[in-house]
């Protein structure tokens, strides 16, 4: 429980210290005054002034933000300075920084990775590096570590040849696995199970990892790379959710968000920073998203107000601000709900 928390918490945090200090930096830059730096909600846990701003820690690490001036007109107490007398293009920059900080911190964290501990690719041999949960192999009781000697007697060499037996085997077809456990050799049956995402039947265990090392230029290559080829996968999976609302099952809330970082942070410290940048690019694309509330309705206000020469009447704002929270509200109990599902009846 106290390393889910801990995971939860340092993957919350740095999410939102980055996306709000995309905010705050460029704010600065273009001359805003920002009253408040935030991470959290609620009460204040730690407050400092530094020149004009309050940086401030607050009780509930589940978001944070920016008090800057003017973003309301009606209450712009700052004057040139207000977010709101500021051009149109500053404050697009300002908008969209946060989403952006969000794909940048993802090529940071990928590209230390690579550079210090090498890009992950599967170990040659036929060690076992994680057991999936409820499935066959969890249930035959293989663990992590376990050497994989044969399959139905043929000798496996390499971890290809275990994988390459598997392909050739029917779902519901029983395997006889032998594998050495320390110096002990041992037998176990399981029976794979078709999965229908990977397309061919699993006994739910996946290689050990090794590191090649790659060169600070290969590094960030690697990194952007990785960091594109994510965003396009998760926009794909969102254009789904669309075209096919059963997969809104698979929505997950900070229920579930808490949960997988704790399961993550148990594999390691390295597995939590991948999980928080693959977290990184979601909340990216979904501030990106043109909901109101959100950075990218915030865009299309700015947006609607460049080409028609004046913003939009506040009570357009306004009823367009509670739909958004509406809809914000109403995924949000649908994604809890989902985390619930998943923790009491699974």
């Amino acid at each position: 429980m106290i390393l889910t928390i801990a995971a939860a918490v340092f993957v919350f945090g740095l999410l939102v210290l980055v996306h709000e200090f995309g905010h705050f930096i460029t704010a600065k830059m273009t001359g805003m005054r920002v009253d408040e730096f935030a991470i959290g909600f609620g009460p204040k846990l730690i407050s400092r002034k530094h020149g004009e701003t309050v940086y401030s820690l607050r009780a509930v690490p589940l978001g944070g933000f920016n008090d800057i001036a003017g973003m309301d007109p009606d209450t712009n107490t700052a004057g040139e300075r207000g977010f709101c007398e500021k051009p149109v293009l500053s404050r697009m920059i300002v908008i969209l920084a946060g989403a952006t900080m969000n794909f940048v911190l993802p090529i940071i964290l990928f590209f230390t990775i690579y550079a210090t501990l090498g890009m992950a690719k599967p170990a040659p041999d036929p060690i076992i590096g994680d057991v999936i949960a409820e499935m066959s192999a969890e249930r035959a009781g293989l663990q992590a570590g376990d050497l994989i000697l044969s399959v139905d007697g043929q000798a496996v060499a390499t971890w290809t040849d275990f994988t390459d037996k598997l392909k050739r085997v029917s779902p519901g077809q029983d395997l006889r696995l032998e594998y050495k456990r320390g110096e002990q050799v041992n037998t176990v049956t399981v029976t794979p199970e078709y999965n229908d995402k990977e397309k061919r039947a699993l006994v739910g265990v996946q290689s050990s990892i090794v590191y090649e090392s790659k060169s600070g230029p290969e590094a960030f290559t690697l990194a952007v790379d990785h960091t594109k080829e994510i965003t396009v996968a998760m926009i794909e999976a969102i254009a789904n959710l669309f075209k096919d609302p059963q997969q809104t099952e698979h929505l997950a809330g900070p229920i579930g968000i808490v949960q997988m970082s704790g399961q993550v942070a148990e594999r390691g410290f390295i597995p939590l920073l991948n999980f928080a940048a693959l977290l990184s690019i979601n909340l990216g694309i979904v501030n990106l998203l043109p909901v109101p509330v959100l950075d990218g309705g915030h865009f299309v206000n700015l947006f609607i107000e460049a080409v028609r020469g004046k913003p939009l009447g506040s009570k357009a704002v306004a009823y367009t601000q509670r739909v958004g929270i509406a809809l914000l509200l109403m995924l949000m109990l649908f994604a809890t709900k989902n985390d619930l599902v998943r923790v009491f009846m699974k």
